[in-house]
């Protein structure tokens, strides 16, 4: 990855001048968390890990960076020199990638110099709110399509080269099976998927012509798009007529893709064609502007659809397009001893979570049944028997006990400095780790329309701390 210490809002450079002045021998702990999930869901699916870590790992200021932040006029030459000079010197926890994710919970931590850390915020907001973006519209889609396999299609609409190809890797991890986008098959590893333009067909005197010179080329590969003209009553004959032509000399056709039009009403009349020419294997794909509720529509409608091609709805998440992650001073040091810090809102829901914490997911004993996350303090030891207070401030009837659960901590160590403390799975293996969690949760929580909220706590202890920190600030 490219070095993005550059990618910086202003004011995290100032303040770490400041801080240089003031207190340079601070320690600082920075939480990532989000307080609401995209398009109404239950959870996110978390992503982008791989990506901060490797721009942690990479930080660094080069000379034009550094003469180009002097004519700005702000800083003082030692801090100049220290950033000349930069060497990464952080502790990150992580909940790993493709891993559930609930409001407030602290994806992310980072340990370190308060000066430091204090210039992290914008690229690792950057890269981990739009990747946990797409991987958990990716989710939505997948699951709509069920077992049908998602192709993500949607390059040419994605918000620049970097919001294409890392979207295409986060599409992935949410459950998508190709990507259309050769960049970044060939960077993370995803299999190239794609058929043909109208601009193929168009380039020849007929259809027909089209799906022969097509087929010349790519015998065993042979996906025809079915729709420039007419689908029913000339894209599939002409595409039955090759299909004879390959099966006769040996190879077996794919399929065909309908970008347009009532893809229902198409779907069922090229099926019935393909069927009745002897063609049942050939699969039939849809395209054109789809996301999880017209997926689902074609499909609860009776579609004989086998694939989706996706494209401007996942790659921009057209329909909630920001996930508004934060990054959040929750202690900081004072002679070596940390000191909880907290944000004090208007809002309730926007009072932060102080001190150094671990996400521990619960399950039902014995099983593999979750049924709440409890967020707690770093130096905690859950009890089998426990009490604990909802994490959503608006919430009522705040106050549960819990018992008979196993707890499992899901953030984890990744980086000690610039050395690695956590495998960086393929975007395969983060995928089969998600769907896997992903099963554990309640099939409620997972449904697209008004899904059942997953419990997630805070222990009695952390709870404590919060009030003690509000009622010293007169809250």
């Amino acid at each position: 990855m490219d070095n993005l210490s550059m990618l910086t809002d202003l004011y995290e450079l100032s303040m770490a001048n400041g801080y240089q002045q003031t207190i340079p021998d601070e320690e600082g702990v920075f939480d990532v968390f989000f307080r609401k999930v995209p398009d109404k869901g239950s959870f996110v699916v978390v992503a982008g890990l791989q990506q901060v870590v490797e721009g942690l790992r990479n930080f660094h200021f080069d000379q034009s960076d550094i003469n180009y932040l002097r004519s700005l006029g702000l800083f003082k030459e030692d801090f100049l020199d220290y950033l000349k000079n930069f060497h990464f010197d952080c502790q990150v926890s992580a909940i790993p990638e493709g891993t559930p994710v609930f409001p407030r919970e602290p994806l992310l931590t980072i340990r370190g110099p308060l000066l430091q850390t204090q210039l992290f915020e914008t690229m690792v907001l950057n890269l981990m709110n739009h990747q946990s973006l797409i991987a958990t519209k990716a989710r939505r889609i997948t699951y709509a399509a069920g077992k049908r396999p998602v192709m993500e299609f949607g390059a040419r609409r994605a918000q620049g080269p970097s919001s294409a190809t890392y979207g295409a890797r986060a599409a992935v991890i949410g459950g998508c099976s190709s990507t259309s986008n050769v960049l970044a098959a060939k960077k993370f590893g995803i299999p190239a998927a794609g058929t043909m333009a109208h601009a193929w067909i168009e380039a020849f005197p007929d259809e027909l012509t089209a799906f022969e010179k097509w087929a010349d080329v790519y015998p065993d590969t042979a996906a025809l798009l079915v729709d420039t003209y007419d689908v029913l009553k000339s894209g599939v004959p002409n595409a039955i007529k090759v299909f004879k032509k390959l099966k006769a000399s040996g190879h077996k056709p794919v399929g065909i893709r309908i970008d347009s039009g009532d893809i229902t009403q198409l779907a069922r009349g090229a099926r019935k064609l393909l069927d009745d020419a002897g063609f049942p294997e050939v699969k039939i794909t849809a395209s054109n502007a789809l996301d999880e509720h017209v997926v689902m529509s074609l499909l609860n409608e009776g579609a004989p659809l086998d694939n989706f091609g996706i494209g401007e709805n996942l790659i921009t998440s057209a329909s909630s397009p920001v996930l508004s992650g934060v990054y959040k001073l929750a202690a900081v040091s004072d002679g070596g001893k940390l000191v909880p810090k907290i944000k004090v809102s208007a809002s309730r829901e926007k009072v932060t979570l102080p001190g150094l914490k671990q996400v521990y997911r619960l399950y039902h004993h014995g099983t593999k049944r979750a049924f709440a996350d409890v967020i707690a303090l770093k130096d905690e030891t859950l009890n089998d028997q426990l009490d604990v207070v909802k994490a959503n401030p608006l919430a009522t009837k705040r106050d549960q006990f819990l018992t008979d659960f196993d707890a499992v901590p899901l953030q984890e160590a990744v980086l000690d400095g610039e050395k690695l403390k956590a495998d960086l799975p393929d975007v395969f293996e983060i995928q089969k780790h998600s769907k896997a969690l992903l099963s554990e949760l309640p099939s409620t929580t997972q449904r697209l329309v008004n899904p059942d909220e997953f419990p997630v706590y805070v222990t009695h202890a952390l709870d404590q701390m919060q009030e003690k920190l509000l009622e010293a600030q007169g809250k």
